[in-house]
């Protein structure tokens, strides 16, 4: 009997599933992004919860007495949704040269931070395999970070997402031989469009600065995050309140991180009706057979 065009349409997924088993998003937007991206647009400030796994030695005084191994602890912290990687959102005020518009598409929400930071060892120091990786090289490279947990509240449309992955930071290295594995990783989640053969990934990390207020670049001029006041004077450059104009400030470069979240799992939960709420999994699924690039799609009680 000739196979159904439906049956052949399933068997060459599945085929390209075996070839890239990281890119079962990449041909077809998610079918939780446009309702993510509209909630998104309804936020006075697109803040939300990142959790991360904080590695404790087992050295440490705060460990269980009797306990030799290191641990893994939760750490949460308030950030601020960037827009989705190589999709910038449009700011008039931004002065950097921009990528080309539409060059790709991806469903990969973004945060910018300082690599001094907690959050970037946390990323970075998760992985399997990484629990030697000294402090410094992590500051100092791209790579892939570990489990993350993002959730949003929305409260003009009473409404939760909750998404599961994993990371990616991305710092003033990417175009070089060692982020090699980051930019093959990500490029799986990109779905090209018009204008992707120029695009420039280290373009791409400077708008995103661009994209912020002057006095926001200042704040990777700040003193170490952390550290206390009393014996830690400020380095050099270093100082509170500075505004920075040049998109290539030395020290502000240095620290600026963006880091990229690489969504596994999405859960919605709808509470805009107080007598039924409706809930709704979103699950990547590499040996799923269904229309929605590999999403498996479960509605849930709430």
């Amino acid at each position: 009997m000739k196979p159904s065009a439906a049956t052949g349409a399933q068997r060459t997924r599945s085929i390209l599933r075996h070839l890239h088993p990281m890119s079962p998003s990449a041909g077809t937007a998610a079918p939780w992004r446009h309702d993510f991206l509209s909630h998104i647009d309804t936020m006075d400030e697109p803040s939300f919860v990142l959790s991360t796994l904080h590695r404790v030695p087992s050295s440490s005084a705060s460990k269980f007495p009797g306990d030799d191994r290191d641990a893994l602890v939760p750490r949460s912290r308030t950030v601020i949704f960037r827009g989705l990687w190589a999709s910038l959102p449009a700011n008039p005020r931004n002065p950097a040269p921009l990528n080309p518009a539409g060059a790709f598409e991806t469903d990969l929400p973004t945060i910018t931070t300082d690599a001094r930071m907690e959050k970037v060892p946390d990323l970075l120091h998760s992985t399997a395999g990484d629990a030697e990786t000294g402090e410094g090289e992590c500051q100092a490279s791209s790579g892939r970070g570990g489990p993350i947990e993002a959730v949003f509240w929305m409260p003009k449309v009473r409404t939760q997402w909750r998404i599961r992955g994993h990371a990616y930071v991305i710092g003033p290295d990417i175009d070089t031989p060692a982020a090699a594995p980051v930019r093959t990783a990500l490029q799986a989640h990109m779905r090209p469009g018009t204008g992707a053969d120029s695009w420039s990934w280290s373009r791409e990390l400077t708008a995103h600065f661009g994209n912020l207020s002057p006095l926001m670049r200042g704040t990777f001029r700040n003193p170490s995050s952390g550290t206390p006041l009393t014996g830690h004077p400020p380095g050099e450059g270093e100082g509170l309140g500075q505004r920075v104009e040049d998109l290539e400030d030395e020290l502000a470069r240095r620290n600026f991180r963006v880091v990229v979240l690489v969504p596994e799992e999405a859960d919605r939960v709808d509470l805009t009706d107080p007598e039924r709420g409706r809930r709704w999994n979103y699950r990547l699924d590499q040996g799923f057979e269904g229309d929605k690039a590999g999403w498996r799609v479960t509605e849930l009680w709430p």
